[in-house]
């Protein structure tokens, strides 16, 4: 029978956590934590933009789909999603195809996407801000808001390649996944032109044909080469997979 003196003794002598394995515990509790915060920030920013009166829209904006037409507000609900699939896996690690979709979505969607809305939204703005962000809607959408939608989303996708090793798919296979999504909304923007006679995005329908076929294939060789920075970036940060597990392990 085991006395109180001898476990006394037994947890006297048992080995103390090193450096590293509390180093390792507290990344994984920041990486929790990030998760779960910012998790929180896109779902609230996406309420916010779904209970905004719009009975009375400003020029250039239409009830048709409501928020659901314009890739800013479809960036935010992906970046919901992600984080939410980001907690599972941080809680869930063991579960290979949580992961798996973890990275597979922040490879092909979540990086490629939020970057691209960031730069061309700005871009835009900057030449002409008529074109994308009419000045009626600062009546519905305070300053904060605005910069939510189109400017924090950078940050908190690059502080997420940081902290997060992620295991990128084959290029091609990559490629294929942000392809089919940029396809699906093409489709959907000309859908709604089609019932509603309206683009989605005004200054769309400036353009001739040509043009029109240009900005979009423009469009899809940027969203093309941000898939790539991620990529280059994870590499730059994490090195190969296999490095990027020792340096989690350490």
């Amino acid at each position: 029978m085991v006395t109180a003196s001898e476990i006394r003794r037994l947890q006297y002598h048992a080995p103390a956590p090193s450096p590293a394995q509390g180093t390792n515990m507290a990344s994984m509790a920041v990486t929790k934590v990030y998760h779960i915060s910012t998790f929180i920030w896109y779902f609230a920013i996406v309420y916010l933009l779904l209970i905004i009166p719009i009975e009375h829209p400003p020029a250039g904006v239409f009830l048709y789909a409501g928020q659901w037409k314009y890739l800013t507000f479809l960036n935010l609900f992906l970046q919901t999603i992600f984080n939410g699939i980001c907690i599972l896996a941080d809680f869930l690690g063991h579960v290979m195809w949580i992961r798996a979709l973890r990275d597979i979505i922040f490879s092909a969607l979540a990086f490629p996407v939020g970057t691209f809305v960031v730069t061309s939204f700005w871009l835009l703005f900057s030449y002409d801000r008529a074109l994308v962000y009419p000045e009626g809607l600062d009546k519905l959408i305070p300053l904060w808001l605005n910069h939510a939608m189109h400017s924090i989303v950078l940050p908190v996708i690059l502080l997420e390649l940081i902290l997060t090793p992620h295991r990128y798919p084959k290029r091609r296979t990559g490629f294929l996944i942000l392809g089919f999504i940029s396809l699906f909304y093409l489709l959907w923007i000309l859908w709604i032109y089609s019932a509603t006679g309206k683009w989605v995005y005004p200054f769309l329908g400036l353009f001739s044909p040509l043009h029109l076929m240009s900005f979009i294939s423009a469009s899809v060789v940027l969203v093309n080469l941000l898939y790539l920075l991620g990529e280059k970036l994870t590499l730059l940060i994490w090195g190969t997979v296999e490095k990027a597990k020792q340096r989690k392990r350490k």
